[in-house]
């Protein structure tokens, strides 16, 4: 587990493309903070998926929920004139196949004492402008969750189960730093002094996808019938050119960068919901599955044992039927100690 230097905790909640300024910041800050959490590959064996197993990295339990049956909506923002439907059907289609693959899903149930299941509800878009070029920041992101999930998203099903997916449009840069002149309400200074803390620097400026972000996940709490309800919440840009993480590179299959990065982001919230709320009250008992290594969450191992050739887990993968081929990033499987799609 990375600790500031203050001494407070910091688990990476986001997704980074290898070899961006991005990412040699956090390689900067964990090689600083946790020295001697290096590993060498076992290289005397290889897995099926072509890696060399590194036992030292798994992810281990710290106390913290996780979500064994996983419902899931998506929210296309900027509105319909914003997206090709193409790109959206073949997200919603894709991802949801991802989601719910036996196989798939087989590498997921190692971190729970029963079967799992993953939901997709009925998508839509979200109306309202946001140009190429413009910001979507942190306190962007809790505010859209907390009235997405008020206006009723989630419909009857459980919040402490659900993830909104909030899917930004082309162009739109999306930041992991609160917007220029935030200020957070009375009373939650010190907490809004922890996260901000907590975020990487690039240069000493807010990280964002022109760096290499390419998505983050967290929650907010949200007043309903007199009670505070957890919403958890997953946010990502449409990864091409110098935006995000394009591993699939071509026009027309730029969508498949979109269902890699929420397939990700979907697993590791699944595996580490309460991530924000761990930073927000400095207690590591709110962390799921996470490596001691500082390495991150379940799906940021791969990409630190792949980079900076990416392509080695950002890959289509063939359903269990047969029936396709869906664009994933690999999880990482304590069984194998590795990357893997089985």
């Amino acid at each position: 587990m990375l600790h500031s230097e203050h001494g407070e905790i910091r688990p990476l909640n986001v997704v980074v493309r290898p070899g961006s300024k991005l990412h040699r910041a956090y390689a900067e800050q964990r090689a600083a903070l946790t020295p001697n959490t290096a590993a060498t590959a076992t290289a005397a064996t290889t897995t099926p998926d072509g890696f060399h197993p590194r036992p030292q990295w798994d992810l281990k339990p710290h106390g913290g929920r996780t979500i064994a049956d996983l419902v899931f909506v998506n929210r296309f923002l900027g509105g319909a004139a914003a997206w090709d439907k193409r790109d959206v059907d073949n997200i919603d289609l894709t991802l949801e196949a991802a989601m719910s693959d036996p196989t798939l899903q087989a590498v997921m149930a190692q971190y729970y004492h029963g079967p799992i299941t993953s939901t997709m509800l009925p998508s839509d878009v979200v109306e309202g402008a946001r140009p190429a070029g413009s910001r979507f920041f942190k306190d962007d992101a809790e505010a859209l969750a907390a009235e997405l999930f008020s206006a009723g998203v989630l419909g009857d099903n459980d919040p402490a189960q659900s993830v909104v997916n909030m899917m930004l449009p082309r162009g739109v840069i999306l930041v992991d730093d609160f917007s220029p002149g935030f200020r957070p309400a009375a009373g939650d200074e010190e907490t809004h002094g922890r996260r901000t803390r907590a975020l990487i620097k690039v240069d000493d400026d807010a990280s964002d996808s022109t760096v290499g972000l390419g998505g983050y996940h967290g929650s907010v709490h949200v007043p309903q019938h007199g009670q505070t309800v957890t919403c958890y919440y997953a946010v990502g840009v449409f990864s091409e050119g110098a935006n995000g993480i394009p591993v699939f590179g071509d026009a027309d299959h730029a969508w498949a960068n979109v269902v890699a990065t929420f397939y990700h982001e979907l697993n590791e919230a699944r595996t580490d919901p309460d991530v924000e709320d761990a930073i927000r009250l400095n207690d590591i008992s709110k962390i799921g599955w996470y490596s001691e290594t500082g390495r991150g969450e379940i799906g940021d191992l791969p990409i630190s044992e792949t980079e900076p050739d990416l392509t080695r887990v950002f890959r289509f993968v063939a359903l269990t039927d047969g029936s396709s081929e869906v664009p994933v990033q690999l999880m990482w499987s304590n069984k194998a100690h590795a990357p893997a799609s089985r």
